[in-house]
């Protein structure tokens, strides 16, 4: 009987980790066939660019979202580990050492890791608003010395490299994007499942902790110091490697991408997309990603445009898209998802028409206080306009107007919508 019990339990380990490692054999699959469905090559840099941000936010979110640390200089780390790999890529070429490019985000994940243990030895003494400021502090203190050690980060120019140069095992250049593309892919679903193991050990659990009650845990017997400053090193070395594959798609690495401006960006997708949630940063790298390739195609006011989606997730979906989606999951398990729907669908009818009323209004200041001289003629949504005539405000001021009114009535319909589906059916009675 023990042995029967033994094999039983190996077979039902065996088939949880079969299970387990579904989701990641799908994801595989389907980061092979996109670039059949999106060929372009517009297409094939935004998912390139993805998934080099991807990585980077779910770097960010085991500091965020898993140890509860709010760093305003994790960009320091991508920076750095981009630096690191255009220097040792320049050295093999000039070596002629036979090094693929396929090792060389390792090179970026070994110095993000090797700064982040002696920048976070120091941050890591204070938690709260003390390690944000001290994180603050260092990605100002990086910026300004990449500025003045122009030998080692090329000034405002940058530090730029061929990776066609290198070593081409099988034939393999990496000069097409499609090339490109499956390497940081291959780097991308590697590093994400890294992550998402690291989260189910107890190491994981530890962090938790730590996020969740740091006097409880110290007082179990934790050093909380050292926990975060593992959790640190190791979020470090990640962004390491995503810089890494930075530098390798754009081949090109400046001193912008050490400053506030990319760790601002990082905290904007990892907040968008749900931190905490291993899926949230996920989604908010892609969605923030095309936004940003989108809307700077449309207008420079784009990051006004991110700004505001930050502000409405903070106040109204403080859980994130990932949240938002996973309290769905009730719904689809009791296949009751289809009652909500005319609530939500009215709920993103409003949101549209506040959101053109609004835009409409934003472009015709933009148009008049930034390209004054290029006269009031401007085109919204496909619509040749004058800003300077009271029509189009008062279409603006009308649909966001009406568009405030009917979301301010349809939000609790929403909510009333959602709490009946959830609501348990009588004894007796079955719902469809």
């Amino acid at each position: 009987m023990s042995r029967r019990a033994s094999r039983a339990g190996t077979e039902a380990r065996g088939a949880r980790v079969l299970s387990g490692m579904g989701p990641w054999f799908a994801a595989a699959v389907v980061l092979a066939l996109l670039p059949r469905v999106f060929s372009s090559g517009l297409s094939l840099t935004t998912m390139s660019l993805m998934g080099t941000m991807v990585i980077f936010a779910l770097s960010y979110n085991m500091l965020l979202g898993e140890t509860g640390l709010l760093s305003f200089g994790h960009a320091v780390y991508y920076g750095l580990g981009g630096f690191m790999t255009v220097h040792l890529m320049n050295l093999v070429e000039a070596l002629g050492l036979p090094v693929p490019l396929v090792v060389f985000p390792l090179a970026g994940g070994v110095a993000g890791l090797l700064f982040a243990a002696i920048f976070g030895s120091v941050a890591t003494r204070r938690a709260g608003t003390a390690f944000a400021m001290i994180t603050l502090g260092l990605c100002e203190l990086v910026a300004s010395a990449a500025l003045i050690l122009q030998h080692v980060f090329g000034g405002e120019q940058g530090v730029g490299t061929d990776r066609t140069a290198l070593v081409h095992p099988f034939g393999i250049s990496f000069g097409p994007q499609l090339q490109v593309y499956y390497l940081i892919a291959f780097w991308g679903l590697v590093s994400a499942a890294a992550m998402f193991a690291l989260t189910r050990t107890p190491f994981g659990r530890m962090c938790r902790a730590v996020r969740d009650n740091p006097e409880r845990a110290r007082f179990i017997g934790y050093d909380i110091q050292s926990v975060r400053f593992m959790a640190f090193t190791l979020s470090g070395g990640f962004a390491g490697i995503a810089g890494a594959l930075a530098a390798i798609n754009f081949e090109l690495m400046s001193s912008s991408q050490l400053g506030l401006a990319q760790s601002g960006s990082v905290i904007l997708m990892t907040f968008i997309g749900g931190a905490g949630d291993f899926a949230g940063p996920i989604l908010g790298a892609m969605l923030v990603t095309w936004l940003q390739v989108s809307l700077s195609d449309v207008t420079d006011l784009w990051r006004l445009y991110l700004g505001l989606l930050f502000i409405g997730v903070v106040m109204f979906a403080p859980e994130g898209l990932a949240g938002v989606l996973r309290r769905q999951g009730p719904l689809l398990a009791r296949r009751r998802l289809h009652r909500v729907m005319p609530a939500y669908a009215a709920a993103a009818l409003a949101g549209l028409i506040l959101a053109a009323g609004c835009s409409l209004a934003l472009e015709m200041t933009n148009q008049l206080m930034v390209h004054a001289s290029d006269g009031p003629a401007m085109r919204f949504a496909f619509v040749r306009l004058s800003a300077a005539s009271p029509l189009p405000w008062c279409a603006a001021a009308l649909l966001a107007l009406a568009g405030g009114v009917l979301l301010r009535k349809i939000v609790p319909w929403v909510r009333a919508a959602y709490a009946r589906a959830l609501t348990p059916a009588p004894e007796g009675r079955t719902t469809t």
